[in-house]
């Protein structure tokens, strides 16, 4: 056996193959949605939870996990995430009903939280600052790539081998994850018994789950509707409960002083969750707008939206380095800069949806990701001490998954207004493609201004400081 500080590239390898699974099971199935619920006998509503609740436990579990990794050890909370994601991955491959399926999506998103709050904990913990930056730039990168590439992977899984693969492809990687780890051993930071803020963990939970369904559901249910309402302001009270809470404890969830005594952290996580609200729903909205606008089959559009993870994954690493040398605040807040600048491109694509175009937009889109991602996850993590390590990664993760349920929510909300209250059920029919091309483009607006307002937030964080 050996330490993990003694082999940090085993470290990266497994933690990458983690944050590659958990992402791309949140947008895997989209291309399998309709087999699957042909086969499952899924209600409209149904399917949606499929995709919705792995979304929704995922972010509830995230904070609390990374707590617990801190107290427990990193590696060995990594283990059992890894475990219980490849158990659930088996448990919804065999599914016969929907309730099954359900279940083991919620379980699977707990392990897929559990392998978020700690990678970026772990890479920390064992590698020195100077060269932090490229070993998140490539995890980061392996992430990008499992959301990324979700819905073009499920969709060939799908139509070749049929939608339960789509599950069971996580087990012999999983299982292969935990094999070359299983020598590993971490000192443990803590003695004695964990301590666990168990009202700040409901507070939290509960907050999350119904501001998350509000929003999830809010194009579905109608933004004005009662229930819609009800549980948005319900969620918005409980966590104002929640910071309250927070700071009168001795043994805080989160410990909001890391926002207090940082402007990095502060600034970089607020970054982080405007940089996902901002640019997360353009994959699905893009998607939508080549098969009706522009005409092309699934397997092409899929294709053409591969532009952005290739370009990631060829320039996150580069950026990841490049930040060890100068930090992280001009290259995120250009990164921020360009994201917009893709944006705009997208707003102005005309009818037929050009392949030119649309690739130029995505192509910048990429750039600006790359350029953003590892620099800013790097600097956060630096700014927490090292105690901290895994519930700083956990607020990361967080603020990534909150980020991407504003995205759909917000930007798909302004894409489908002109189609009206039938608006899915005529996209579904391959209708309604002007009306939609003018909400896409108000939507790339939007999401145009999110990102400015986020390069904003990333330009007001101090020189780095790291926590060594």
């Amino acid at each position: 056996m050996g330490l993990i500080a003694d082999h940090p590239r085993r470290v990266l390898a497994v933690t990458s193959i983690g944050s590659f699974m958990g992402p791309l099971d949140i947008t895997v199935v989209a291309l399998a949605l309709p087999v699957m619920g042909r086969e499952l006998g899924l209600s409209f509503s149904g399917g949606i939870w499929v995709s919705a609740l792995y979304l929704v436990v995922y972010t509830l579990v995230l904070v609390p996990a990374g707590r617990l990794a801190d107290e427990w050890g990193r590696l060995r909370v990594w283990r059992i995430g890894a475990a219980i994601f490849v158990a659930a991955s088996l448990a919804s491959g065999l599914a016969h009903g929907s309730v099954m399926l359900l279940i083991s999506r919620a379980f699977q998103g707990v392990g897929g939280a559990i392998l978020a709050s700690t990678a970026a904990a772990l890479i920390t913990a064992v590698y020195p600052p100077q060269h932090r930056g490229r070993a998140i730039g490539i995890n980061v990168t392996i992430l990008y790539l499992g959301l990324a590439t979700g819905p073009l992977i499920g969709g060939l899984i799908a139509q070749h081998l049929g939608w339960r693969w789509i599950f069971l492809v996580n087990i012999p990687v999983g299982l292969a994850a935990l094999a070359i780890s299983a020598d590993l051993q971490e000192e443990r930071l803590h003695r004695g018994r964990p301590r666990l803020d168990l009202p700040g963990t409901a507070l939290l939970g509960a907050g999350l789950a119904l501001t998350m369904v509000a929003l999830t559901f809010g194009p579905l249910w109608g933004w004005t509707s009662g229930r819609v309402l009800a549980l948005g302001g319900l969620g918005i009270a409980l966590l104002a409960a929640f910071v309250v809470a927070e700071l009168h404890t001795d043994a805080p969830l989160v410990d909001l002083g890391l926002f207090r005594r940082s402007r990095i952290f502060a600034a970089g996580s607020i970054a982080a969750l405007l940089n996902y609200t901002a640019m997360f729903g353009v994959i699905t909205l893009t998607a939508i707008l080549l098969q009706v606008e522009g005409q092309r089959s699934a397997a092409h559009a899929g294709w053409i939206l591969v532009v952005t993870p290739s370009v990631m994954v060829l320039l996150t690493p580069f950026a990841g380095r490049l930040s060890d040398r100068i930090g992280s605040r001009l290259l995120s807040t250009s990164g921020m800069i360009i994201v917009a600048a893709g944006l705009v491109v997208l707003s102005m694509v005309p009818d037929g949806a050009p392949t030119d175009r649309v690739i130029s937009g995505l192509l910048m889109v990429g750039v600006g990701m790359a350029l953003f991602s590892s620099p800013n996850t790097s600097a956060v993590m630096g700014a927490a001490p090292r105690e901290r390590l895994a519930v700083a990664s956990s607020i990361v993760s967080m603020m990534r998954s909150t980020g991407q349920t504003l995205s759909l929510a917000i930007l798909g909300t302004i894409a489908a207004a002109p189609l009206g209250p039938d608006g899915g059920s005529l996209l579904f029919r391959g209708e309604g493609g002007v009306e939609y091309l003018g909400g896409y483009h108000r939507a790339m607006l939007a999401g145009a201004v999110i990102a400015v307002v986020g390069a904003v937030a990333s330009s007001v964080r101090g020189p780095v400081k790291t926590s060594g």
